[in-house]
């Protein structure tokens, strides 16, 4: 059996293949008031421009293209049992080929009733028009957690941490909860691993092995390690 490797990345990894990241852009996505558009009290206020936005990044995901960070991701499934646990709305970890993905705040490929959060939708294109509906007749908004909203995944993510044998955070800043909380769910005594360019503040976590670079650079790095162990 494969030892269990869980992943946590964050936008980081995702930034290296040109998109654009919230803390990254002083609180505004191309020129939006994050307020204005990714709130549930946005959605009830003006259900067009909320849409307008994810219109406009979900092409961006679509022109984007997965970088050598993801790819690394991939490569180490030859040896290990892989599962990503991502902040990222993209798909860039599936289209690199990662096989167990879990998406904790949506996935902008998708969409999903406004009325009924079971029923969730592929994207065909890259618009969600007004007027789009789903089964029940309910207009469909964006498959993605706002502001404010539960984690509906935050409860399975915690499970996975808790089983991981290796465990590694990649291109987050570990600040937006709960989320930032899952480090803390995995056993204190197997080998974990940060990898980010920045100053990523994580207190009392033992074994942990950080690697201030871009993912892109220290990832390829650490699999290449790990795959020879």
């Amino acid at each position: 059996m494969k030892p269990k490797l869980v992943v946590f990345t964050g936008a980081g990894i995702s930034a290296e293949s040109g998109i654009k990241t919230f803390r990254d852009s002083d609180g505004l996505w191309e020129e939006y008031n994050i307020i204005d558009v990714a709130t549930p009290q946005a959605w009830e206020k003006d259900k067009a421009l909320v849409l307008d936005f994810y219109n406009k990044r979900r092409k961006q995901v679509i022109e984007a293209k997965p970088n050598k960070a993801h790819q690394a991701l991939v490569a180490l499934q030859k040896k290990y049992d892989v599962h990503i646990i991502t902040q990222n709305i993209d798909d860039l970890h599936e289209r690199a080929g990662s096989k167990k993905v879990l998406h904790l705040h949506g996935e902008i490929m998708k969409s999903r009733s406004s009325t009924d959060p079971s029923l969730i939708y592929k994207i065909k294109g890259s618009e969600l028009k007004i007027g789009d509906r789903c089964e029940r007749g309910s207009q469909l908004r964006p498959h993605i957690v706002w502001f404010g909203e539960m984690v509906p995944e935050m409860e399975k993510a915690y499970t996975i941490a808790e089983k991981a044998e290796i465990f590694m955070v990649v291109g987050t800043s570990m600040v937006v909860y709960p989320a930032a909380g899952l480090i803390n769910y995995v056993q204190r005594n197997i080998p974990k691993y940060l990898i980010d360019p920045s100053d990523v503040t994580v207190g009392g976590i033992t074994n942990l092995t950080v690697i201030k670079e871009k993912a892109g650079i220290g990832l390829p790095k650490l699999v290449e390690e790990l795959l020879a162990l």
